[in-house]
């Protein structure tokens, strides 16, 4: 199985987690604020990847000479740095818009990303085919079918908030896609989290009261949102851009939307609308675009073709 394939996987698996962690995050919101919830959360994250670090070093030797160590140890928290003050601003305008914004328009306007991310793209010169066009289009209208009950109605500031922690999740994937490439993803991932967490520490205390009790309470949330949704899901994704362009990225981990979907179905015993089944048909059409080749998807038609004439 080659690189590309893998990484793809991982972030399949990545949006999987995430769809299903809509759950964890709403039970979370039930005992304590959102800074709260997301600075354990983002420990939590940071400290259960910490085995494995260790473990990876155990495994295999480090060689390099001490100067090459300590540039690649400097760089390493500059990736995570970046990753973590984009990721921080993400998460905190989500988690708090939550509180008041419709889960629908929520779960819209956040993966509103896969258009920032082009967008931003674009903005640095890169140029995007049209098969991706096509594809942000595609998963556009599938997302809008998916969340979006009664049309674009009662816009307000918390619909601002989550609009612009899309734009910043956007930004996160193309940070993380700048970095990955020249570090070690679990170590960026722990880095980055533990960023997260301690940028949440102050607003924590300055606006919220937290009480052990209630991080007690909401400790099956937490552990749900921190270990898998943190450590494993974020940890996925730095390795799955390490193969994969970022506006295809976006477009698969876009994916959680569907996830969400099926999971509230699958654990809540929720039914699909057919409204929701199109829209999850969209997405999946969107993301299988994204990936075909289209120089041989050309190529085996003309075979196909010469084939039929013979």
């Amino acid at each position: 199985m080659n690189k590309k394939v893998l990484s793809n996987f991982a972030l399949f698996l990545t949006a999987l987690i995430w769809g299903v962690s809509f759950v964890a995050q709403k039970a979370g919101m039930d005992y304590v604020g959102a800074f709260s919830f997301n600075f354990a959360r983002s420990i939590l994250g940071g400290l259960s990847l910490i085995p494995l670090i260790f473990l990876v070093k155990m495994t295999t030797p480090d060689n390099r000479p001490k100067k090459l160590k300590h540039l690649q140890h400097w760089y390493l928290f500059k990736a995570g740095a970046f990753c973590g003050l984009a990721l921080f601003t993400a998460m905190s305008l989500q988690q708090y818009s939550m509180i008041s914004a419709s889960a629908g328009k929520a779960g819209f306007i956040s993966a509103l990303y896969i258009i920032f991310v082009p967008l931003i793209s674009m903005f640095f010169g890169a140029k995007l085919e049209n098969k991706i066009k096509v594809s942000v289009g595609l998963a556009l209208v599938g997302l809008y079918l998916l969340c979006f009950k009664g049309g674009l109605t009662g816009f307000d500031m918390y619909d601002g908030l989550l609009l612009i922690g899309a734009f910043f999740y956007g930004v996160h994937i193309l940070v993380v896609n700048h970095f990955s490439r020249h570090v070690n993803p679990v170590k960026m991932s722990c880095v980055q989290f533990f960023v997260v967490g301690l940028l949440s520490l102050p607003f924590m205390l300055m606006f919220e009261n937290p009480v052990v009790a209630n991080f007690v309470a909401a400790k099956t949330p937490i552990l749900y949102a921190g270990i898998l949704t943190c450590g494993v899901a974020y940890t996925l994704q730095i390795f799955g851009q390490k193969f994969t362009p970022p506006t295809i990225a976006s477009i698969i981990l876009c994916m959680e939307s569907v996830f969400a979907v099926v999971g509230g179905s699958l654990i809540l015993h929720e039914t699909m609308t057919p409204r929701e089944v199109w829209g999850c048909i969209f997405m999946i059409i969107a993301v299988v675009l994204s990936q075909i080749q289209m120089k041989n998807f050309k190529k085996g038609l003309t075979v196909c073709s010469q084939n039929n004439e013979e």
